[in-house]
């Protein structure tokens, strides 16, 4: 791996994954390095799953890389190759963000958990609390894993967790304790009866993917509905909940907020999430 050219050292970062020519991260950060007139650079850094042992192995020796952020397929992957692992990283399970250390060792972290807690905080109707009553989260994936943690942090008591294969959502029910209640998939509908918050963490209803099909009769007025898909921006589910008169939380704000704990450790600045920045990041 060669990262550094000929020119004058400067921070920088970078999204690996395979592929990752779909990540919106590069305009993420590019956004907040401009907006505050950093020197930097952030890139899109292409790595098969044969090469990351030596990708992470390298990181150290670049001059002037700062780290990464992790997408698929390496956020499990990475994890044993940390030097240290925060708390919340190692409960979900993944490393989303790697951050090289002064001394050349490197910290993984998971910010997901975060981004979605301070995407709700900031686009939830004012007053909206997690921990006000049940959630039901549909998918047992792993960014499943990250939004559990930060229910269950978060106070949530009773997390319901549907999902096409029962058997994930009884893992994830024996793994994060009696708080956790798996739900037959075919019982869905019936499981939004009494909930403070819906949260649709599957592909169903991305773009090019089969729609999310889930009756909304018993969801309460006041239930709070997220869907962590952000393309499209407004899914059917959240289509559907706004129409019925639901506060509606795209996933768009769970992938800002998610990037601000590693570009404040890599570049020195803690960023905002504003309009602005949301229409830079949905920008073709």
């Amino acid at each position: 791996m060669t990262l550094a050219g000929n020119d004058e050292i400067i921070p920088r970062a970078g999204v690996i994954g395979w592929p990752v020519a779909h990540s919106r991260s590069p305009k993420l950060h590019g956004f907040w390095l401009q907006q505050y007139g950093l020197a930097g650079r952030y890139d899109k850094l292409p790595v098969p799953p044969e090469d990351l042992a030596a990708f992470i192995a390298d990181l150290p020796k670049e001059p002037g890389f700062r780290g990464v952020n992790v997408t698929i397929p390496h956020k499990v992957a990475v994890l044993p190759m940390m030097d240290a692992v925060d708390a919340v990283a190692r409960r979900i399970g993944a490393v989303n963000t790697v951050v090289v250390q002064p001394d050349g060792s490197l910290h993984g972290s998971n910010t997901d958990a975060f981004g979605f807690l301070e995407s709700l905080k900031a686009d939830a109707p004012a007053g909206w609390r997690p921990d006000a009553g049940p959630a039901l989260v549909l998918g047992a994936g792993g960014a499943s894993r990250a939004i559990v943690v930060a229910l269950l942090d978060a106070g949530v008591s009773d997390l319901r967790i549907a999902n096409r294969s029962i058997e994930k959502a009884e893992a994830l029910a024996v793994e994060f304790g009696h708080a956790v209640r798996p739900v037959a998939w075919d019982e869905r509908a019936e499981a939004v009866a009494g909930i403070n918050l819906l949260v649709n963490t599957t592909s169903l209803g991305m773009s090019g993917q089969p729609p999310l099909e889930i009756a909304l009769d018993d969801l309460p007025a006041s239930a709070l509905v997220n869907d962590i898909v952000y393309s499209p921006l407004v899914t059917d589910l959240l289509a559907r909940a706004k129409a019925r008169g639901n506060a509606a939380v795209d996933g768009l704000g769970m992938l800002l907020h998610q990037g601000r704990p590693g570009f404040a450790a890599w570049f020195g600045v803690a960023p905002a999430v504003t309009p602005e920045l949301r229409a830079a990041v949905l920008a073709d």
